[in-house]
């Protein structure tokens, strides 16, 4: 369910084979390929975001794809967020 004053993110918003019209919303620089939803809430997690995560969401541009998404309490611009979160992703790759 979707909260007020929350911070809803796909993975899509991080996948660096995605274009910006298809969802990427991080640069490309930023973004890594085919990001997973565990990898999302243990980037947030370890931002200390407290993420809630739903498995049986599907994107509204992808309704064939049940890629899930992770919900967390907004304190600060969810732009801000997501540069944080796609750099911790960056660092978990490696």
């Amino acid at each position: 369910m979707r909260k007020k004053n929350s911070i809803l993110l796909w993975t899509s918003y991080f996948d660096s084979t995605k274009t910006r019209t298809d969802g990427r919303r991080v640069s490309k620089n930023l973004a890594i390929s085919s990001p997973k939803i565990e990898e999302l809430q243990r980037a947030a997690k370890r931002l200390g975001l407290q993420p809630e995560v739903n498995l049986d969401a599907c994107h509204p541009s992808f309704p064939w794809k049940n890629t899930g998404y992770i919900i967390f309490p907004k304190t600060e611009s969810k732009t801000e967020a997501m540069k944080k979160i796609a750099k911790e992703l960056s660092i978990l790759r490696r």
